[in-house]
């Protein structure tokens, strides 16, 4: 089969021939329907070696939001069926530890929660076909199709997973604000609208275009980022500041305008992985506003995101690649030319 490999780092990946995974016990080969390129990948292939704690050896295959169809399953596999339409929890634990217990995967005490594209020894699914290592990382997908469905696992998942945990600071009067409209953002204006109706929500970005996508998503403003964006939130709050900031970038700009906007009390919650680090002093971010950097979520909170998106109450913005185009999809993502999110189609 043909798989988008990372061979080098800090070197593109290349589009190689590999074997065909063989499943063996409680394990899954999934016919692979989409692959979301995520800037997380970017991140991966950009550095000049291994991150810290990455154990995977070169060459393995990228790609950790994955959906598609089960293709055969290993000896002791239940509840799953040749064709069934599936998407793939990304973090992949040992099930063991109390963390994983609990469903919290991303939290695993022994992986770190890493899976396959992103370190832990496994290969990801930008490929024709992808090895699960068990049936409990799959969750049906129904009706929704793979191709369009994949980014609910990482986009989708770490956004209802950020807003989720801070939807008790959202009841009436309440503002919450989303830096960053891209894929992420997109995701996080639609679950705040879903979830907490009564709370005002306000979008920031660089691009208008993004921002009129971010309105017709359900955000009740949206502003060009800059000071004038941070005025017009203090003004809009009584110069309290907002009970919830998202920042989906995590540049050192966007994360000053976070601590700008965000109000005592508040929640000031780091999604992006853009590198910056958040100013901190006696009175920034404000007294007792929680800074917190989430990674992914669990999968009861997956099986959520799927109800949701299977009820119509969010959507993402998909432009689809075939596999040979992978390393256009990620210049075109690298460059901020993907308005929601670029997936990689292997079958089509």
């Amino acid at each position: 089969m043909r798989a988008v490999q990372l061979v080098e780092w800090g070197e593109p990946p290349e589009l190689r021939d590999v074997p065909v995974p063989e499943p063996g016990p409680g394990q899954v080969l999934v016919k692979v329907g989409g692959a979301g390129a995520c800037h997380s990948d970017l991140h991966i292939m950009d550095a000049p070696g291994p991150p810290p704690a990455f154990t995977t050896p070169l060459p393995f295959t990228l790609g950790h939001e994955n959906a598609g169809w089960v293709e055969r399953a290993g000896p002791g596999v239940t509840g799953f069926a040749p064709g069934d339409a599936v998407i793939v929890y990304g973090p992949w634990g040992c099930g063991l530890c109390a963390d994983c217990r609990e469903g919290r995967e991303n939290y695993c005490r022994t992986s770190g929660g890493q899976g396959g594209g992103l370190g832990g020894g496994y290969d990801g699914g930008m490929a024709e076909y992808l090895l699960v290592p068990s049936s409990r990382f799959l969750i049906p997908l129904g009706t929704l199709d793979p191709r369009q469905a994949a980014p609910l696992s990482d986009a989708g998942l770490t956004s209802y997973h950020a807003v989720r945990r801070s939807l008790h600071l959202l009841g009436p009067g309440s503002t919450a604000v989303v830096i960053g409209a891209g894929g992420l953002g997109q995701m996080a204006v639609q679950l705040l609208r879903a979830l907490s109706s009564a709370t005002t929500i306000v979008a920031v970005d660089t691009d208008a275009g993004k921002l009129d996508t971010a309105r017709r998503m359900g955000a009740d403003e949206t502003l060009l980022s800059g000071d004038q964006a941070v005025t017009r939130i203090r003004d809009m709050t009584g110069q309290h500041g907002a009970e919830l900031v998202l920042d989906m970038v995590g540049l050192d700009p966007t994360l000053r305008m976070a601590a700008q906007v965000a109000r005592v009390l508040g929640h000031l919650t780091v999604v992006g992985l853009g590198g910056g680090a958040l100013p901190v002093d006696f009175a920034s971010p404000p007294h007792e506003c929680a800074v917190a950097a989430p990674y992914w979520g669990s999968i009861p909170e997956l099986m959520d995101v799927v109800t949701l998106a299977q009820q119509q109450k969010v959507r993402l913005l998909v432009e689809h690649f075939p596999l040979e185009r992978a390393p256009e999809a990620y210049q075109l993502l690298r460059t901020g030319k993907i308005q929601g999110r670029a997936v990689i189609t292997p079958h089509g």
